[in-house]
Order: C-alpha cells, then sequence, then structure tokens
C-alpha cells in the first residue's frame, strides 16, 4: 500500500465494529441524564446522540448510577430511551494537507471540499512541553507592522494578549499578522464569530496570501459551547503538530474571552459553582492549560508563537478573562477606542501595552530608541490637556516641548506599515521621527 492510501486506511480502521450504548432516562436544563454508560464512560468522552447518530454530545459529569451529557445541538426530537452511543476520547488528527483549509472544530471541512483526517490522533488537552526541556524564546520576528518591529516586538515563541473592545481594529490586525509575521503555517481559530464575518475574514481580511499558509477552525456564535471551547483546543493541537515537525507556527485566537464564556455554560451545566464575576473556579486552570501549550518546544521541536485575543468592555483590564491571561503571557497590547475614534489604526496604546521580550530582544542602541519613544508618548499623555485647553507655555519644559513637537510624527509611525518591509528598516524610520 502506498503513503497516498494511508489517509483512506487510517479512516476505515477508525470505524469501530461496535460502541457501549445507553439509554436516555430524563432531560432539562439543556443535558440529558444517560443510564448505562457510566461504568466505561470518561469525563470528557464524546458521544453520538440517537438511531441515525447525526448528533453528538460530550460527557460532563459521571455518577454512580447516571452520567450527564451535553449535546452539540438543541435537544430538539429526543425523548426518554433515546440511544446514545460512547464515541471515545475527543480527539483531532491533524494532517498537512489541511493548509489552506477551513474547518470546524470536529475536523469537518467548512469550505464544501472533501478532506482527509492525518494518520495519527491526538488528544484535544494535551499537556504542554516539559517545563524544564522547554528552549527559550527565539529571535525577534519581522511583523510587516512598524510597532511591533520596534517598540512591541514579537520573538519567536512569544505569547502576548491582544485587549480591545468591539469595532476597534482587532481583526484587521490579526489578519495583518496572518498575511505578513515570519511563520511557516499560520493557525487561525475563530471563536463564537458571527457568522457572515466568516466568509469575509477568509476572502477579504486574509485573502490569497494569507489564506495560502493557513488553517482556519472556526465555531460560529450559533454553535453549541462544546464546540466555540473545542475551536480553541482543535486549533491548539493542530498546531502542535506542525510545530513537532520543527516548523514556526504562529497560532491566533479570536477570542478567549469567548473561549471563556464557552467553558462557563459548560462547567455550570456540569453543577460547578459560579464565582469570578459569574464564571467557575476551573476558568482560571482552564485558560492558563490552553496558553501554556503554546511557545517555544522541545529540542529539535518548533515554536508556536501565540496571539490571544481578549474582548475587553469598557477597557476594563481587571475583568477576570484579561486578568488571568495577562498574569500567564509574555507580553499584552491594548487597543484604545479613544485612538480609534480620532482615525488612527492599529489602535495601540502604547503606554499601557508591553512586551517581555524587552530589553535582550533588542540591541542597547534599538533599546534607547523604544525607551525615548516611550517618554515623549508619556510626556505628551501628561500635558495633552494643558496644550488643549492653551494652559502650557512653551519652555516650560524641555521634554514637554520635544514631545509637543515630536508626536505628531510618532503617532502617525505606530500606524505605519513596515517601511522597508524588515525590523531594520522599521527602526530607522522610528530614528527618522525622533530626529524631525
Amino acid at each position: 500500500m502506498t503513503d497516498i492510501f494511508a489517509p483512506l486506511a487510517k479512516e476505515i480502521t477508525r470505524i469501530g465494529v461496535s460502541r457501549p450504548i445507553g439509554r436516555v432516562v430524563s432531560m432539562g436544563g439543556g443535558t440529558l441524564a444517560v443510564r448505562g454508560l457510566q461504568h466505561c464512560a470518561a469525563l470528557g468522552d464524546r458521544v453520538q446522540i440517537g438511531a441515525t447518530y447525526r448528533s453528538g454530545g460530550e460527557v460532563v459529569s459521571i455518577g454512580p448510577d447516571l452520567l450527564t451529557i451535553l449535546p452539540d445541538d438543541g435537544m430538539e426530537g429526543l425523548s426518554i430511551g433515546t440511544e446514545i452511543a460512547l464515541a471515545g476520547a475527543a480527539e483531532i488528527a491533524p494532517d498537512n494537507s489541511w493548509i489552506g483549509r477551513v474547518l470546524d472544530p470536529l475536523g469537518r471541512p467548512l469550505d464544501g471540499r472533501p478532506i482527509f483526517s492525518g494518520i495519527t490522533s491526538r488528544a484535544l488537552r494535551a499537556a504542554p512541553p516539559d517545563p524544564a526541556h522547554r528552549r527559550r524564546l527565539g529571535e525577534r520576528l519581522s511583523t510587516g507592522k512598524a510597532a511591533f518591529d520596534t517598540v512591541l516586538p514579537i520573538v519567536r515563541g512569544q505569547r502576548i494578549g491582544l485587549f480591545a473592545g468591539s469595532g476597534v481594529g482587532k481583526s484587521s490586525l490579526l489578519g495583518s499578522f496572518a498575511r505578513s509575521l515570519e511563520a511557516d503555517v499560520v493557525v487561525i481559530a475563530l471563536i463564537g464569530e458571527r457568522g457572515r464575518e466568516l466568509r469575509e475574514f477568509t476572502e477579504t481580511i486574509l485573502g490569497r496570501t494569507g489564506m495560502a499558509r493557513s488553517i482556519v477552525v472556526a465555531a460560529t456564535s450559533d454553535r453549541s459551547p462544546l464546540l466555540r471551547r473545542r475551536c480553541a483546543f482543535t486549533a491548539m493541537a493542530v498546531a502542535e503538530h506542525f510545530r513537532e515537525q520543527g516548523l514556526h507556527v504562529l497560532l491566533l485566537a479570536d477570542s478567549v474571552t469567548r473561549f471563556a464564556e464557552a467553558h462557563r455554560e459548560i462547567a455550570l451545566s456540569a453543577g460547578e459553582p459560579a464565582s469570578l464575576r459569574g464564571y467557575p473556579p476551573s476558568l482560571q486552570h482552564a485558560i492558563m492549560a490552553l496558553a501554556e501549550r503554546a511557545g517555544p518546544g522541545a529540542e529539535g521541536q518548533g515554536d508556536i508563537t501565540a496571539i490571544f485575543s481578549v474582548l475587553v468592555a469598557g477597557s476594563d483590564m481587571d475583568e477576570p478573562v484579561a486578568d488571568i491571561l495577562r498574569g500567564v503571557l509574555d507580553g499584552h497590547v491594548v487597543l484604545d477606542r479613544r485612538i480609534a475614534e480620532r482615525g488612527r489604526y492599529p489602535a495601540i496604546d502604547l503606554l499601557r501595552s508591553v512586551s517581555r521580550s524587552l530589553p535582550w530582544a533588542a540591541s542597547e542602541a534599538e533599546n534607547e530608541l523604544i525607551a525615548r519613544t516611550r517618554r515623549l508618548i508619556s510626556a505628551w499623555d501628561r500635558a495633552e490637556m494643558m496644550v488643549q485647553a492653551g494652559l502650557y507655555q512653551k519652555g516650560s519644559d524641555a521634554l514637554i516641548d520635544q514631545a509637543i513637537r515630536l508626536f505628531p510624527a510618532l503617532d502617525a509611525f505606530l500606524a505605519e506599515d513596515a517601511p522597508e518591509g524588515n525590523v531594520q528598516g522599521s527602526f530607522r524610520r522610528l530614528q527618522a521621527c525622533l530626529q524631525m
């Protein structure tokens, strides 16, 4: 048998000869109580619902007599006695042929073309690389954006958060990274996005250039919380598949907030109490475990450079999801609505953003340029109200005088594409702005 038939052979071997069967004994609260599988099912296992097995679900709790199933879809048409077949552990089998494709969290195609799973199945909730053997963060990456090439550098294997409200250019910035940031493969998780935005993102924001090296995993807002949460797990498993081949993977997850909301729905259905402004106690571990799987691999492996977006209502950086994620990442970028409203995109609030790859990711001369840029923008931020009100007298403070003169050029610089398409060109442009 040649290698070309290996995926087909693997699909055939996945067809089980028999499956354990249980029966629904009660329904309510969005869950099914099932008898007959409690001694052979494990927490998190997948099930198939109904005689035709057209719908799926997940085991969310197990008792001595019953287990609780959360269905992928609604419970319309189900009744007492409906068959529930145990399908086994929640896994995904990525394949290199998935590049350029749009999938759902179960690995099924959303672009209308057939697809084969890979040879090896992977657990959706895998452990991160052994921390004692992980490599350190790698070299600085060219991003295509002047601000991220200079004052907010991204290095290979770094994990950063993109904190923004709705409508401030978050998706456009993620699309720019997908097209331009240095990487071998791009894996994009669209978690809970509006259905109409999928084609817009893949065809307009990504375009042919972005899709040519991307795998998009999408679970729209109408899908069940199981599939919305699984979207993040599937995308991470796909990224790990390519990292183990020694490749550099860019993972874009939009958004962790919707992942957290889906996790909350599932946890409450399983009986977990609410805390943390309505989120369950398990949320912190779920987010940390997801984030820790990204980053550098062990020796001989590649890296996952990850950008996790977070929706922050009213720019509240202390809400639970933002607070948890900010504590485990290697940097965070805040997009400010006030900056977007005056027409500067990306609407980066430099003073509230930080890259923990500094100072070692830049040379001594580059760090001095970065520090000077921050000092000038900070001076303008402190004096802006006085300047606009006409209360500031020129000559009162030399740093503020310089900030007033240079701020328009620096503000424009933060919105520029990399002028020469590389990091060195971006630093030359920044130096020119500071010498005006």
